[in-house]
């Protein structure tokens, strides 16, 4: 009898990288070398980032492969390598550690993974955002990507780009205004580029699921904050012992601190529409279940708040929110989204007027 499926939130890196050689799952397509499909994201991201065989990207990612950020798309298997030279000359240190890998069975040979990740870093290098500062960071990103025939075919990435700006001691609008004005010079505008996201938004269908607990409670949580704002409802939702973080890596304790944390997000943005974009569930000890939900908001900068005066300028935010949900409520949460490329959208507005 095959061993269980990788849980890598409960097993240690050395176990995950050496798991023997018998096949846990049917995963037709992918390479022996890969137990299970978990294992295959785990190991490809250890390989690539620790062992630094970047050029092997080639191997593991389609040729045209799409990697969507909310600074814009990402094309190409080439170009992932290109990246990520480049990130490691800004940070020569870094580490991607999975902290957790939620994935789903697509079917038809295809697998999709929810991949929490973090990374301990030095800014040794000139960066997107500015000169090396020398500064030690750690952020949180989530990947999630569609996988088939031992290649990622398809990926959204969300990187927690304003915990990382602030660690680096930047200024997070002046960072995003001065990609503005890179974007006006080059002829370029974020919030153009999202136009088509942001109607999709209208009339978005989400993705048939299994109807369970804790997927029920995953997205319910995201409707009462995003669309609702039913916080009567988020605090039924939530554990009073709640771990959740943030964007700016903001660490917070309880729905009221969510509810505080929130408050000038939705200041800001009116008119705000939700599409669950993708959910993901495994097991994790026992009765526990982690849900991933890939998710999208469009809405109007149209109050004071979290983002400076208003501007009226239509956003567009994809984010990616992991769930721990123990005893019929929410007990941890790692919800990150691209803040910085957000208020990219706002200065794009402030810098065309």
């Amino acid at each position: 009898m095959p061993k269980p499926v990788t849980q890598v939130a409960t097993t240690d890196i050395s176990e995950m990288m050496n798991p023997g050689h018998e096949r846990r799952m049917d995963l037709p397509g992918f390479a022996a070398e890969f137990v299970d499909f978990p294992h295959y994201i785990i190991r490809i991201t250890e390989l690539i980032w620790h062992d630094r065989q970047v050029e092997r990207i080639r191997d593991w990612y389609a040729e045209d492969c799409v990697i969507h950020t909310l600074a814009g798309d990402v094309v190409g298997a080439q170009t992932v390598v290109d990246n990520t030279w480049a990130t490691l000359r800004a940070f020569p240190d870094r580490r991607l550690d999975g902290d957790n890998v939620i994935w789903a069975d697509e079917g038809a040979g295809a697998f999709y993974s929810s991949h929490l990740i973090t990374s301990k870093m030095t800014n040794k290098g000139p960066s997107e955002f500015g000169p090396a500062t020398g500064k030690k960071v750690r952020i949180q990103t989530i990947a999630d990507c569609l996988c088939a025939n031992n290649q990622v075919v398809e990926e959204w990435l969300v990187r927690d780009n304003l915990g990382l700006v602030q660690q680096l001691g930047f200024d997070a609008d002046e960072i995003a205004r001065t990609q503005a004005n890179l974007d006006r010079a080059n002829g370029f505008s974020l919030t153009d580029f999202h136009k088509t996201n942001w109607h999709r938004t209208d009339s978005f269908d989400s993705p048939e699921v299994d109807p369970s607990l804790a997927a029920v409670i995953a997205i319910a949580t995201m409707m009462a904050i995003w669309q609702e704002q039913d916080w009567t409802q988020v605090h039924r939702l939530y554990d009073y012992r709640a771990d959740a973080t943030y964007p700016g890596a903001a660490a917070l304790y309880g729905p009221d601190q969510i509810e505080q944390w929130f408050a000038p997000v939705h200041a800001a943005i009116s008119d705000k529409r939700v599409a669950i974009e993708h959910i993901a569930e495994i097991p994790y000890l026992g009765e526990a279940r982690d849900v991933a939900i890939r998710w999208s908001v469009a809405g109007t900068h149209s109050g004071d708040g979290r983002y400076g005066a208003a501007t009226g300028a239509s956003v567009y935010i994809l984010g990616v929110s992991q769930f721990r949900i123990m005893n019929g409520r929410i007990r941890e949460e790692v919800t990150i989204w691209d803040d910085i490329a957000l208020r990219r959208q706002i200065e794009t507005a402030r810098c065309s007027k």
